[in-house]
């Protein structure tokens, strides 16, 4: 218990820092005690369909950060941080308003607070060009875990085996990809179905571009000879886990507006999933739990995957939040019921006192 007070202590006190404005903005705008505590349940609901839809976000960001350095761990903890809450849950939405209505910081951020449902229309309707560019970036994260020559760890043996292989054939992930997002675009009007191919092709290239990035960064680090150069260090890593989580909050921000078109409900929910997400990064770095557990790393990417192409769909219909968080929950908690599966076989198979070989 004390172990865990340790890593969630911080995402606890900014909870109830959250749920105290509420209950304050609550009381302010309406007066209503009915009505503020049924607004600070919307900011509960919120706060758990974030962590919900992000706990493979979370152990992805551990997968990414063990091979970092301790500089920029820290650096993208907080930095990073202050980024997804305050700069996707708050900035993004209110930027998406300005572009696409052409309005200044000042006026659409009054719009956000006095004329909440017009706000709401306005966001809503550039989710197709968001599920292009988030659902491509996504799809390309989960991809490139699988479309690995030298991975030689398979939990879903018969299918990751063979995009393994595939993977000797130069961007036949990319490949793949434009397929899928070529079909689902014929299914759109002309101008929505321009407007999902272009995001998503900008989605692909910003994969591209982070990952361009960190090559670099790390032939440098070879040149260099750098003492303990790592798979994603430095600059290169940090781009990368913030274009990502970026990309998760896409969705979740999408979604908060089923539940409410408050600008500053919306925000104080989301941030507190996003703190406990920061809290569950941090819990699986420190205790090393991806390397115990084999086959989690691999349930959270099958999980983007899913997203990626959830998100990717959703330009022509809604799919509902509760079945995209469930559909990650049940990959990632199969991945850990195999990988404990999996620590028994070899603890059951290991010379010990009691199976050691006889003769």
């Amino acid at each position: 218990m004390a172990t865990l007070l340790r890593f969630y202590k911080f995402s606890f006190v900014f909870t109830l820092i959250c749920l105290g404005l509420g209950v304050w903005y609550g009381w302010a705008s309406t007066g209503n005690v009915g009505a503020t505590a049924s607004l600070l349940w919307i900011i509960v609901v919120l706060s758990v369909l974030e962590v919900s839809l992000s706990f493979d976000n979370a152990v992805v960001n551990a997968s990414v950060l063990k091979e970092m350095d301790e500089v920029w761990q820290r650096r993208f903890l907080t930095w990073g941080i202050a980024f997804a809450v305050f700069g996707m849950r708050v900035v993004f939405p209110l930027a998406i308003v300005a572009i696409a209505a052409g309005l200044g910081p000042v006026e659409t951020l009054n719009l956000s607070l006095n004329d909440p449902e017009r706000y709401e229309e306005i966001v809503s309707s550039a989710h197709v060009g968001i599920a292009g560019f988030g659902g491509a970036f996504l799809a390309m994260v989960g991809l490139k875990f699988f479309f690995d020559l030298d991975k030689d760890v398979h939990w879903i043996r018969i299918v990751e085996l063979q995009l393994a292989r595939f993977a000797a054939l130069p961007a036949a992930e990319i490949a793949l990809l434009l397929l899928v997002m070529w079909g689902i675009s014929t299914m759109l009007p002309p101008a929505d179905a321009l407007t999902f191919l272009v995001a998503g092709i900008l989605g692909l290239v910003t994969f591209i571009a982070v990952e361009g990035v960190n090559t670099i960064l790390e032939m440098r680090a070879e040149a260099a000879r750098l003492q303990g150069a790592v798979i994603r260090s430095g600059l290169g890593g940090f781009l990368y886990l913030n274009v990502l989580d970026a990309s998760f909050s896409f969705d979740g921000v999408i979604g908060a507006f089923a539940l409410s078109n408050n600008m500053i409900v919306i925000a104080l929910g989301l941030s507190i999933g996003a703190m406990f997400v920061r809290s569950m990064t941090i819990h699986l770095v420190k205790q090393g739990t991806l390397a115990h557990y084999r086959f989690l790393e691999h349930g959270a990417f099958w999980a983007i995957i899913v997203l990626g192409m959830i998100m990717l769909f959703s330009a022509v219909a809604h799919i509902p939040e509760t079945i995209t968080g469930l559909i990650g929950a049940i990959l990632i908690g199969l991945s850990f019921w195999w990988s404990v599966r999996h620590n028994r076989s070899q603890a059951l198979s290991a010379p010990g006192p009691d199976n050691a070989p006889v003769g």
